[in-house]
């Protein structure tokens, strides 16, 4: 079949919650630290190259905190602390530092820079230690263009250490001053047509729920909503409003476009942004195929439109690639694999638009370089392509012939229901403190200003942000979860004290059970030496494993996980072994490959799934689970190695295992320590 033109539309979002507490102060800095590494570099990287076009939302949240940063020492609770000189901090306050810094991914923003390592590694730090500490973990958030066009940031880095308070406080006045070109910048590149902007519903809420948390158990009917769940529709259309004024203030123009939050979209909020003027909408294909009874994939290479608003419908496989698969590669391979299964796509249907929606800030701290070679690889050959054109949401939404959508399912872009903000116990009680919340406001009988009522109404606003409820119940785990936990209730707590009401006791109390989820990783105790069978009756032969729950993996973007969810390894003298636990009835083994790279030589090993392997160097097994045993032999001179797994079906990647990097085998290692009579 001949390769046909297709049209490629990118899709970054922008978000963070927020993280104002009752005095407008923010309690955590991911805005700043995300504005110094994505928010300019995401349109910037795209700038650099000719002719490309794409489409970025920025959340009301967002905008908001980013004008916040005039004043950083006042308010920004973090900045507050790092701009002090630790000789003024309380031992309460070095550790949340420490823990914040501590919270940068290792391996691809501390270990790149060698007195970052080195001071991350220290259990102490005195003074001088702890300012140079806080000077290089700024520096190591910031970008790439920061690292290439800053004065203050290049000379820092190339300093490399010894940074002093007044180092300190220079590049904080630095970069406080890069912030306030962000916004301009993509105005910029609006006008100039280089990128069209879409915003959210103000405080990121999920709206299909503030209309019915019926659409809970419509779009999953095994879903236990709350019982006394009311309608929030009077604060759904001051979602819309208030989204739509801040984003004319700030750019001058009235939105064309929406994402709701999280994707999330049922027919009466579509027929609400219909009325608003908003021309168009995205969402994940798992909707899409939902609405037409049918997951044929010829249908989802194309705009549709309902109740006269264009929705573009996101490939999930091919923005997941980028959001978590990606990071694994160097950014030529990256490229090339994008670049094929776009072509693949160009040869199997009829001029096709394809949709690539996701995450613009948080996947890029998992990349080298914060995705700087990737990214650059890939523009360039969009920018080079014959057949490859990107376009932007607006300029889909102008097309003249997009077929109409009959009915349109509620869900979201995770798994195509709402389970991830309603359902679990933890996700119900915070709606039902809500909704109580909401009926003692009503039923209160004192008189309140203009102004108290309008401060009431911002955090019940706030207190509708469906980050709140991505942390509650197990599905995703952070170290920040009491934080957020805490921004969730003060908001509903600063209700009652503006009412001068006690508030209830309940309300002072965390919803999250635990700070942390479970560990999903646990190291191995002692060596095994399992029989590699494919049964998962095996107990004791593979006591002493490690493991990892891919199930308590999370990232501040979710994906439709593999089948595999649970991973055993371990080792002894002469073979490495692994266990994978999950839905094997979801594998089709016969066009499968297991492939295993080892990242110390770059070398990839590939098994076919569908036959055994039995021999000196590997026994591979896929019954009841997948069991494999390598031999030592594989790994060469290395005394340790770091590998990765993916399965992997023709050109794509079913899973990528562990989802967090590499699994570590250190064969030198006795377990000597854990021995005991």
């Amino acid at each position: 079949m001949q390769k046909q033109s297709l049209s490629l539309s990118f899709f970054w979002h922008m978000h963070q919650p927020d993280y104002r507490g009752a005095d407008g102060v923010m309690k955590m800095p991911w805005v700043f630290l995300h504005a110094i590494k994505d928010y300019y570099e995401m349109p910037w990287l795209l700038t650099l190259h000719k002719g490309l076009k794409a489409t970025f939302n920025i959340t009301a949240p967002l905008i908001e905190q980013l004008n916040l940063y005039s004043d950083p020492l006042k308010n920004d609770y973090f900045l507050s602390l790092w701009g002090s000189h630790p000789s003024e901090l309380d031992e309460e306050s070095k550790l949340w530092l420490i823990k914040t810094c501590k919270s940068t991914q290792y391996d691809t923003m501390v270990k790149p820079l060698a007195r970052f390592d080195e001071l991350y590694n220290k259990e102490k730090l005195n003074d001088d230690e702890f300012i140079e500490f806080e000077v290089i973990f700024m520096l190591a958030w910031c970008g790439n263009y920061l690292r290439q066009e800053n004065k203050v940031v290049k000379k820092m880095l190339q300093q490399g250490c010894g940074y002093t308070q007044k180092d300190k406080l220079k590049l904080l006045k630095n970069l406080t001053k890069f912030i306030g070109t962000i916004l301009p910048f993509y105005a910029k590149l609006q006008r100039k047509g280089v990128i069209s902007l879409a915003t959210t519903p103000y405080n990121h809420p999920i709206l299909p729920l503030l209309l019915d948390m019926n659409n809970a158990k419509y779009a999953n009917t095994h879903t236990t909503i709350v019982d006394n769940a009311i309608s929030l529709k009077e604060d759904a259309i001051e979602q819309i409003e208030r989204s739509i004024l801040l984003y004319e203030e700030t750019f001058g123009v009235k939105p064309k476009g929406f994402w709701p939050a999280e994707g999330a979209v049922d027919e009466v909020s579509v027929s609400m942004y219909k009325e608003y003027g908003l021309r168009w909408i995205a969402t994940d294909e798992a909707i899409l195929f939902k609405s037409l009874g049918s997951d044929e994939r010829s249908k989802l290479y194309k705009p549709y439109i309902y109740d006269d608003v264009t929705i573009g419908f996101r490939d999930h496989g091919l923005s997941n690639l980028i959001g978590f698969n990606y990071r694994f590669q160097s950014g030529h391979d990256a490229s090339s694999h994008f670049m094929s299964s776009l072509e693949s796509i160009a040869y199997a249907q009829d001029n096709p638009t394809v949709f690539v929606i996701l995450d613009g800030e948080n996947a890029w701290e998992f990349f080298h370089n914060n995705g700087y070679d990737f990214f650059n690889t890939l523009y360039e050959n969009l920018s080079s392509s014959s057949w490859c054109t990107t376009v932007t949401m607006d300029e889909v939404s102008e097309s003249k012939d997009i077929e109409k959508l009959e009915k349109l399912a509620p869900g979201s872009w995770i798994y195509g229901n709402f389970d991830t903000w309603s359902g679990h116990p933890e996700k119900n009680k915070a709606w039902e403190f809500i909704y109580k919340t909401k009926s003692d406001y009503a039923n209160h009988d004192g008189e309140v200003s203009e102004a108290v009522a309008k401060e009431i109404q911002y955090h019940f606003l706030a207190s509708e942000c469906s980050d709140w409820f991505w942390w509650y119940g197990d599905d995703h785990v952070t170290e920040f979860a009491l934080e957020f936990d805490a921004l969730f209730r003060e908001h509903l707590v600063s209700i009652y004290r503006l009412l001068n009401m006690q508030p209830p006791s309940e309300l002072f109390e965390p919803i999250i059970t635990k700070k942390i989820s479970d560990s999903f990783l646990l190291n191995p105790q002692s060596s095994i030496t399992p029989t590699i069978d494919g049964k998962n009756g095996s107990f004791f032969e593979w006591l002493g494993c490690g493991s990892i729950d891919e199930t308590k993996l999370y990232s501040t973007m979710d994906r439709v996980r593999g089948p595999i969810d649970m991973i055993h390894f371990g080792h002894n003298e002469e073979f490495a072994f692994f266990a994978f636990d999950g839905t094997m009835s979801e594998l089709d083994l016969k066009n499968l490959e297991l492939q295993v790279i080892i990242q110390e030589s770059d070398e990839k090993l590939s098994f076919s799934m569908g036959k055994k392997h039995n021999n000196r160097k590997v026994h591979l097994v896929i019954g009841e689970r997948i069991e494999l045993a390598l031999s030592r032999s594989y790994f060469k001179e290395y005394n340790s190695v770091h590998l990765r797994f993916d399965i992997v079906q023709k050109n794509n990647i079913v899973q990528t295992m562990p989802g967090f990097g590499s699994i570590f085998i250190n064969f030198e290692e006795t377990y000597s320590n854990n021995w005991f009579i």
